[in-house]
């Protein structure tokens, strides 16, 4: 295994409530009411559809409202990893993790573990340029048991109600979080910040038309058939533990540039990458404010 590259799930596709848009000579990330499944593959116009997007789009009635997934771990942390990061929006290279406490960060003298005093007491994340992100793997459909989708988010209601749900979710099974028959569910609300617009989350339940209790049954079931059959999930859960372990950072430079461009746009208020340039930007305009105001009205900000 190459020491310093983080070994992550298999990815297949992508999982997103939003997507990427021009505006006035600018890309910006723009929020969705649906979601939307997309391959690797980008073309002229973004993400090319998934397979798995136009069937569940049809069965829908046009907009992806639920997705039926089951997780691959059964250990919380590594079905969905959130932290606080900082991107180099220059380069998109991952510049600082932290979770509050302590991080890694990038310097000039090589990755360091430094205090994390949270985006609100760091100097280098000022101008929110450092911001929770967190990463969600699931598996759609029975054709791969280790090709994941991955959701990414900012926001704080689909980190705060995803580590929540995950957490409930273990401890009801018995830690067969790995077993349920889970669904990932958009969910909106509308704030004092965001005036009465609707912004929209992402909710974790068990599949429609499922009982917890069926759920249950169903997990010790699925996982006794699977123990029958030789599939080793603490054999599993050990490799992906040493895979994220192996290095400091998640994204690679080329995962970034789409990590920056999607959630940490130029609008957003960051400098770049403010441990490496060498000047700041001049200080917002106006109508630079107003189009930041418009910009975070239209993002998931809980």
């Amino acid at each position: 295994m190459l020491k310093g590259l983080v070994i992550t799930p298999p990815v297949l596709g992508r999982i997103s409530i939003g997507k990427v848009v021009e505006k006035a000579g600018k890309r910006l990330p723009e929020k969705d009411d649906q979601f939307t499944i997309t391959s690797q593959v980008q073309g002229a116009e973004g993400w090319l559809p998934h397979p798995f997007d136009e069937g569940f789009r049809k069965a829908q009635g046009g907009k992806i409202r639920a997705i039926p997934i089951r997780l691959l771990f059964n250990d919380p942390d590594l079905n969905f990893r959130a932290e606080y990061a900082l991107f180099d929006r220059r380069t998109g290279r991952p510049v600082c993790v932290g979770n509050g406490e302590s991080c890694k960060r990038r310097t000039e003298s090589g990755i360091q573990s430094l205090p994390c005093p949270s985006p609100e007491g760091c100097t280098l994340a000022q101008n929110a340029a450092c911001k929770p992100y967190g990463r969600l793997n699931v598996l759609i459909g029975d054709d791969d048991p280790l090709g994941s989708f991955v959701f990414r988010t900012t926001g704080f209601n689909s980190i705060r109600t995803l580590s929540a749900r995950l957490a409930y979710f273990q401890a009801i099974s018995g830690n067969r979080l790995a077993y349920l028959p889970l669904e990932l569910r958009l969910r909106g609300k509308s704030t004092r910040q965001s005036m009465g617009t609707p912004i929209y989350y992402v909710d974790l339940t068990v599949r429609s038309g499922v009982s917890v209790e069926e759920a249950l049954t169903e997990s010790k079931q699925l996982e006794a058939d699977r123990r029958e059959a030789g599939f080793d999930q603490v054999a599993l859960e050990g490799a992906a533990r040493q895979g994220f372990s192996n290095g400091a950072f998640e994204e690679s430079e080329e995962e970034g540039d789409s990590v920056v461009e999607e959630f940490y746009p130029e609008g957003d208020g960051g400098q770049g990458d403010p441990g490496f340039a060498s000047e700041k930007s001049a200080a917002p305009s106006l109508a630079d404010k107003l189009e930041d105001r418009v910009v975070r009205l239209g993002r998931d900000v809980g």
